[in-house]
């Protein structure tokens, strides 16, 4: 995995920044609709519920302290692995 330069700080697209600004000056816990899977997770979000896209819906994530340093995308899966083939009838019978 690429690491980013520390010198740089954390990537974290800009417009995330406003959105989590507008929800903490009004006051209520909504979910923020982001999309960018890419940012990094900064102490200014903990607490918040964010809705990370996933290619087809909004997955809710509530951010804690031990998410910080992570990324948004870690998160909320893009894939659903819905187990090795299965079949039925060997099901019924145990």
């Amino acid at each position: 995995m690429a690491r980013r330069s520390v010198w740089k700080g954390p990537f974290i697209d800009g417009y995330i920044f406003k959105k989590v600004e507008k929800a903490k000056a009004s006051g209520k816990n909504q979910m923020i609709q982001i999309w960018s899977r890419r940012s990094t997770i900064i102490p200014d979000f903990v607490g918040l519920t964010f809705g990370v896209y996933n290619g087809k819906k909004f997955i809710p994530v509530l951010v804690s302290e031990e998410m910080v340093g992570h990324k948004f995308g870690e998160f909320a899966p893009t894939r659903n692995f819905p187990g090795h083939g299965s079949n039925r009838k060997d099901d019924e019978k145990k």
